[in-house]
C-alpha cells in the first residue's frame, strides 16, 4: 500500500495538541505523586477515588498524545483503524464540548471564569481547559486530513447505498431518546430544578448551563445528522453524527464513572432522573456509534470483509498482497 506522507498541516496541528498536552500531563504527574501544586484543598486529592480518577484522565491525555504522534507518521497510516477511531471518536467529543462551551462563556462572561472559585486555584482552570480547547482544534484538524489521506470517500458526495431496515430503526430510535436527552438538558440549562439535588441547583453557574445548552444541540444534532446519512451521504452529516454520537457515549460514560465511584466530584444525594440520562446517553451513544460505523463500512465502495481486516489489522502494504494469480507468473 502506497502511504501518503503527512503535509505540513497535518505535522503542524499534530505538533500544537501534542505541546498543549503536556502541561496538563505534568501537572497530573504532581498529583499522583503528593504534589498539590495549585489544589485549594489538598484532602479532596487523597482519597483513592480522586486518585483513580486523575490515573485515569492522565491515561486518556497520554493516548491523546500518542494519537497526535501517529498523525504525524507513515506507520499510524497503517495501524488498525478501530486503534485509531475509538479514541478519537472519544476524546474529539469529550474536547469539542469543552472548546463551544468554553467559548461561548468567555464571550459571555470574560476571562473571570477561570477565577471564580472551586477546587483548585484560577490558573490551573486555566491552564487546564486552555489546553483541552487547543489540543481539540488540534487533534480534529490533524484527524481530519489524516482521515481525508487515508479514507478519502468519506469526503466525497454521493447518494450511497439504500440503508436496511434496521439503520432505520436505529435512527428514529435513536432519535426519540436524544430528543428526551436533549430536552432534560435544555430543562435543566433554563432553570428547571426537577430531580435536581438543591445543592447542584444552588452551585448552578454559567458555565454548567452553557455546557448544558451545548450539550442539547449536539446530541440531537448527532440523530438528527445520522437520519440524514440514511438518505445518502453527506460530510457534515458524518461530522455532526460524529460528535452528536460521541459526546452522548463518552460523557454518558465519563459521567457514569463519577456517579459509580461516588467521589468528591459525585453529588452526595443520589439524583434519579440526571442519572438515568447519563445512563441512556451512554448506551445511545454506543448505538449510534456502531450504526454509523456499519452505514460507512457499507458505503466505502469496497467489501465489507476488507474493511472490517482493515479494521482489525490495519491496510495491506503492497508487498504484502498475494498476487490475483495466486503466485504463479
Amino acid at each position: 500500500m502506497d502511504v501518503p506522507q503527512a503535509g505540513i498541516g497535518r505535522i503542524t496541528a499534530a505538533v500544537v495538541a501534542m505541546a498543549v498536552t503536556l502541561p496538563y500531563l505534568t501537572i497530573k504527574i504532581l498529583w499522583l505523586t503528593g504534589h498539590m501544586v495549585g489544589v485549594l484543598d489538598p484532602s479532596l486529592m487523597n482519597s483513592g477515588t480522586m486518585v483513580g480518577l486523575n490515573a485515569m484522565t492522565f491515561g486518556m491525555d497520554l493516548v491523546g498524545l500518542c494519537l497526535a504522534l501517529a498523525f504525524t507518521t507513515r506507520w499510524g497510516m497503517r495501524l488498525p483503524a478501530w486503534l485509531v477511531l475509538v479514541p478519537i471518536w472519544v476524546g474529539i467529543a469529550l474536547l469539542s464540548q469543552i472548546l463551544i462551551a468554553l467559548s461561548l462563556t468567555l464571550l459571555i462572561q470574560g476571562p473571570g471564569v477561570f477565577f471564580g472559585g472551586g477546587m483548585l486555584e484560577g490558573w490551573v482552570y486555566l491552564a487546564v481547559y486552555g489546553g483541552f480547547s487547543l489540543q481539540g482544534i488540534g487533534l480534529t484538524v490533524a484527524f481530519v486530513l489524516y482521515a481525508r489521506d487515508r479514507w478519502p470517500w468519506v469526503f466525497s458526495r454521493g447518494a450511497g447505498r439504500t440503508a436496511v431496515p434496521f439503520q432505520h430503526a436505529v435512527g428514529r430510535g435513536s432519535l426519540l431518546v436524544t430528543a428526551i436527552v436533549g430536552g432534560a438538558n435544555l430543562y435543566w440549562a433554563f432553570g428547571g430544578t426537577a430531580g435536581l439535588d438543591p445543592a447542584v441547583v444552588a452551585a448552578r453557574n454559567l458555565p454548567g448551563v452553557i455546557t448544558q445548552a451545548v450539550a442539547a444541540v449536539l446530541v440531537i444534532g448527532g440523530a438528527v445528522a445520522y437520519l440524514r446519512l440514511l438518505r445518502g451521504h453527506a460530510p457534515w452529516a458524518v461530522a455532526l453524527a460524529w460528535m452528536g454520537s460521541g459526546y452522548l457515549f463518552a460523557w454518558g460514560l465519563y459521567r457514569m464513572i463519577i456517579v459509580v465511584t461516588a467521589g468528591p466530584l459525585a453529588s452526595k444525594t443520589p439524583m434519579v432522573a440526571p442519572n438515568l440520562v447519563e445512563l441512556f446517553s451512554m448506551l445511545t451513544g454506543l448505538v449510534l456509534g456502531l450504526g454509523g460505523a456499519f452505514l460507512l463500512i457499507e458505503r466505502s465502495g469496497g467489501s465489507v470483509v476488507e474493511a472490517v481486516k482493515d479494521a482489525l489489522e490495519g491496510p495491506q502494504r503492497e508487498g504484502d498482497r498475494e498476487p490475483a494469480d495466486g503466485g504463479h507468473r
